[in-house]
């Protein structure tokens, strides 16, 4: 087993975790934090991983501890035990899957990858990098954009800043 990740790890999907909750109120959709595993091949027992952040909507296909459908939208935050899988395998599984929102979010860096999958657009199902932030959170310095608003694809009205996702942790970096 694995030892903890970094508590930060906790923090910033703690922050990404509660804006998307408080957003999906009265939907169908419902939003996991790491307590939830994404079958991608249902009919193979061990083909599953457990996302930081899932975002669902087919409640028939949550069965016990798992979900056998496609998610909406998946957060990874990467850990050094975790970040080759996270940026080569599991965003794989998650591509080839159909998951249409990828983020992979990096605690040391307060960073956000952004992908979006684009089946219908001659792109033939594959992610492609949509946008990449690094907090800078001096408003004295030109590159400042901790009040960039980031909005989820498939929830539009789901949206958060650079600064929401890295609350209390930006802190450490001051």
């Amino acid at each position: 087993m694995s030892p903890s990740p970094n508590y930060l790890h906790g923090v910033v999907n703690g922050n990404i975790y509660s804006i998307i909750k408080k957003n999906l109120k009265d939907s169908l959709c419902l939003v996991f934090m790491g307590n939830l595993d994404f079958k991608y091949q249902p009919d193979k027992n061990d083909n599953y991983v457990i996302p930081d952040i899932m975002i669902v909507c087919d409640r028939n296909k949550i069965k016990g501890g798992s979900y056998t459908g496609v998610p909406k939208f998946v957060v990874e935050t990467l850990s050094p035990s975790t970040a080759m899988r996270d940026l080569s395998t599991r965003k794989a599984i998650y591509e080839t899957s159909g998951v249409l929102e990828y983020w992979i979010v990096s605690s040391k860096e307060c960073g956000v990858q952004i992908y979006y999958l684009y089946p219908n657009d001659g792109k033939d199902g594959k992610y492609e990098l949509v946008n990449s932030y690094i907090l800078e959170n001096d408003k004295t310095n030109e590159h400042y954009n901790a009040e960039t608003v980031i909005s989820l694809r498939a929830f539009p009205h789901i949206h958060m800043t650079l600064a929401d996702i890295f609350e209390d942790v930006a802190i450490e970096f001051e």
